[in-house]
């Protein structure tokens, strides 16, 4: 079972979970304030460039969050459709919307989560002790906020890459190689976790190319293992304690290791 045994007893039982559109609906909502987040962050950037715009700058920032939280909106469907059948979940979202206390789940997930994002932080000053010299912003007031980070990185990219993401990867698997039969073996959990570890470093090389100017051979091996490493951490987490643990993990790497780097 890719949940632990404990959490399930405890926070999200088969019986009084709620509705797939309820659960949908609330994860979607705490991930849009990380969209208008990022999208805000985007403002001084393009309208720096309005020139070079091809769309006039309102129109730009109109569609550049309507595809994210379009992308976030299906994220969400997905887990919500597909996360229940493989084992995977959101215990403590889960407790609050069936009107059960939050307080056994998120008891379960504190202590993993804490130390994933404790663990997360050394890994990000480690990182930025080798970091490529392409990779150091010139101008320190041009680094992304660290808003930014908590709420978009922290929260909405764990529902994009995590819940939905890693869900569907988990699920292809269970269907072709265990019939959908069952719990998914831990096999199939590990494999989930790596490919989407693997994506979720890969969804950071443009925004590591728009960094450097030019994705060299350094700059793209570092920003693969560095988040790649990472992705596994909080791959292990939503699989073995619940989603809310990877984001705590997430948030707290963030939050952590903000004022060492």
């Amino acid at each position: 079972m890719a949940v632990d045994n404990a959490v399930l007893a405890e926070s999200a039982g088969a019986q009084g979970q709620p509705a797939k559109w309820r659960l949908g609906g609330a994860l979607w909502l705490l991930g849009m304030p990380g969209v208008v987040a990022v999208v805000w962050a985007l403002l001084p950037p393009l309208r720096a460039n309005e020139a070079l715009l091809p769309l006039p700058l309102w129109a730009v920032v109109l569609l550049s969050g309507l595809q994210t939280a379009v992308l976030l909106a299906l994220a969400v469907a997905i887990g919500a459709w597909l996360a229940p059948r493989v084992g995977l979940q959101t215990p403590a979202v889960s407790s609050w919307l069936a009107g059960r206390p939050i307080g056994p789940a998120l008891r379960a997930q504190s202590l993993p989560g804490v130390l994933g994002g404790v663990a997360g932080a050394a890994w990000l000053w480690a990182l930025s002790q080798v970091a490529p010299a392409a990779l150091q912003p010139s101008d320190p007031a041009s680094a992304m906020p660290l808003l930014v980070k908590l709420l978009y990185g922290g929260i909405t990219e764990e529902l994009l890459v995590r819940w939905g993401v890693m869900t569907l990867l988990l699920w292809l698997g269970w269907r072709v190689w265990q019939r959908g039969q069952g719990q998914p073996g831990w096999g199939l959990v590990a494999v989930a976790v790596l490919f989407s570890a693997l994506l979720f470093a890969l969804g950071h090389l443009p925004a590591a190319q728009a960094l450097a100017g030019v994705l060299t051979w350094p700059v793209v091996v570092f920003v693969l293992v560095g988040n790649t490493a990472f992705g596994l951490v909080a791959g292990w987490l939503y699989a073995r304690h619940g989603l809310e643990a990877a984001i705590v993990a997430h948030v707290l790497a963030h939050l952590l290791s903000y004022p060492l780097l």
